[in-house]
């Protein structure tokens, strides 16, 4: 198999463990809060959250700051080179999720909520999960 192609299906492995992975915090998190979960939300959270960044990024009104810093988080996540590395059982994507959501939770406080409730592309629930996991309580109006 030529290098290139296992690169591909090495960055498509990481995403994909990292969506689960994002889907079983997502999961433990409403679990404990008591709510009950919607497996085709959380299914559809990460894809959202890909669109989401890729929104804010391109809005001129985001920011600069804020938009280096979802540059930085995209070009983290597709880089091969982690600070802990993805061969580690578990704690090889934990390091993904937690810098997901700092980097989210840096663009949820700088970019205002406005942006991003104009910009999440899913539904109101996924939003409500979303700013639940990294931290930020405040009720999400409609899209």
């Amino acid at each position: 198999m030529p290098e290139w192609w296992v690169i591909v299906l090495g960055i498509a492995g990481g995403i994909l463990v990292l969506w689960v992975a994002l889907i079983v915090v997502l999961w433990v998190q409403q679990r404990r809060s008591g709510t009950t979960t919607d497996w085709r939300e959380l299914a559809r959270l990460v894809p959202d959250v890909l669109r989401l960044i890729r929104r804010l990024i391109a809005d001129r009104d985001v920011p600069r700051a804020t938009r280096w810093w979802l540059i930085a988080l995209l070009a983290y996540l597709l880089s091969p080179i982690d600070l802990v590395p993805d061969v580690i059982p578990v704690l090889g994507y934990a390091d993904d999720a937690i810098i997901v959501a700092i980097a989210l939770r840096f663009a949820v406080r700088h970019a205002g909520m406005p942006a991003i409730e104009r910009h999440w592309p899913g539904t109101d629930a996924g939003l409500r999960s979303l700013l639940s996991l990294v931290g930020y309580e405040a009720r999400a109006s409609s899209s």
